[in-house]
C-alpha cells in the first residue's frame, strides 16, 4: 500500500509515478496537485522533469506569463525543450503549438489563463497535457458562478488528476494516487491511517461526515490525541531550500 509521503521529493516522486501509469493508460489530460502552503510551482516543475525525459525537444513547456517563463530559461540550463508562456506576449497561442511537440507542460497556470488553456487542449487534439498545480477553478470563488459551472462541465472535468496531496488541517490529508481511488487519512497516535476510499474527489461536506465519524466513539477511529503531523517534514524541507 502507498503511504502519505513525508518529505516533498517523497511528494514529487509519487507524482511522476503516477503520471507516468496515467499516460500509459492513454490519459490525454491529467493534472497533478501537491497542495502544500509556501510551495513554489517552479521547484516542484524542476523535480517534475524526469517524467518527460525520454521525450526530449518534442516536450514544451508552458508558464502562465512571460516573467515566469523567462524565470525558467535561466535556471533551467541545456534543457532540450522549449520555454514559453502560455498567456501573455505578441505571439498567438496557434503558432506555439508546433506539429512535432508531442506533450505539453503547463505549470501553475491560473484562472486568467483558463480560456487559454482550454484553446490549448483544443489545439493539441489527442497529444497529451500533463498540468502542474493549476488554479483553474478560482472562477467560482470570486462570484462567477454560472461562468464556472460552464467551465467545469466543459473542460475542467475532462482532467484527470492522477496525483493529488492536500493537508486539509493538522490531522486529515486527502490523497489520490492514480490509479487507486480517492483517499482520506487522519492522524493516530502520531501515524495518517486510511480512513475512507472514494471513487471521486470528497467535497467539504464528505469530509466533515467522514472525520466525524472516523472521531466518534462508535466510528472506526478513536479521537486521535494532537501531535506532529507528518507534513511538518514537508515544512522543514521546504525552510532548508529557503535559507
Amino acid at each position: 500500500m502507498t503511504e502519505l509521503p513525508n518529505t516533498l521529493e517523497d511528494a514529487i516522486a509519487q507524482a511522476r509515478e503516477a503520471t507516468k501509469a496515467a499516460l500509459a493508460e492513454g490519459y490525454k489530460r491529467l493534472q497533478i496537485e501537491i497542495l502544500i502552503p509556501e510551495l513554489k510551482p517552479m521547484l516542484v516543475a524542476e523535480q517534475f522533469l524526469p517524467v518527460f525525459e525520454e521525450y526530449g525537444s518534442r516536450l514544451k513547456v508552458f508558464f502562465p506569463d512571460a516573467g515566469g517563463a523567462a524565470l525558467a530559461i535561466r535556471d533551467w540550463a541545456d534543457v532540450p525543450f522549449k520555454i514559453l508562456d502560455i498567456g501573455t506576449g505578441k505571439l498567438p497561442l496557434e503558432r506555439k503549438i508546433e506539429p512535432e511537440d508531442e506533450i505539453f507542460f503547463l505549470v501553475a497556470p491560473t484562472a486568467v489563463e483558463v480560456a487559454e488553456v482550454e484553446k490549448m487542449a483544443q489545439l493539441v487534439g489527442d497529444r497529451p497535457i500533463v498540468i502542474l498545480n493549476p488554479r483553474l477553478e478560482d472562477l467560482g470563488a470570486v462570484g462567477i458562478g454560472y461562468a464556472a459551472r460552464q467551465l467545469r462541465e466543459r473542460f475542467v472535468n475532462t482532467i484527470e488528476s492522477c496525483y493529488y496531496l492536500r493537508p486539509v488541517d493538522d490531522e486529515t490529508a486527502v490523497f489520490r494516487f492514480y490509479p487507486r481511488m480517492w483517499e482520506v487519512w487522519l492522524e493516530k497516535s502520531g501515524k495518517y491511517e486510511k480512513i475512507a476510499e472514494l471513487p471521486q474527489k470528497p467535497s467539504g461536506d464528505d469530509l466533515d461526515f467522514i472525520i466525524a465519524k472516523a472521531q466518534s466513539p462508535s466510528g472506526t477511529l478513536d479521537t486521535p490525541a494532537k501531535k506532529p503531523n507528518v507534513f511538518k517534514g514537508l515544512q522543514r524541507f521546504l525552510r532548508a531550500l529557503r535559507n
